[in-house]
């Protein structure tokens, strides 16, 4: 059996080990290039596609573009105690 083309939204979730939501909101930013298919929710992307994702993920994980994660309310308050310690 050939191998598809296409991917689903749940496969590349399961590929990145993220959520649906979190593939589906790479998508909505436009990171990651799919297609809509038919109705409401049934997009595709091209496995070259994922896989140019990934790629430059790790170019910019290696030229250290990664972005600092969003602040949570614990590691606020953390930064918080220690500043008044």
């Amino acid at each position: 059996m050939p191998t598809p083309r296409f991917l689903t939204l749940d496969d590349v979730a399961e590929i990145l080990n993220v959520s649906w939501s979190q593939a589906y909101a790479l998508v909505r930013r436009k990171e990651l290039l799919a297609i809509q298919i038919g109705g409401r929710g049934q997009w595709r992307v091209e496995v070259d596609e994922l896989e140019r994702f990934i790629q430059q993920k790790y170019a910019e994980a290696r030229a250290g573009t990664v972005p600092e994660e969003p602040a949570t309310p614990e590691s606020t308050a953390a930064a918080g105690a220690e500043q008044r310690a």
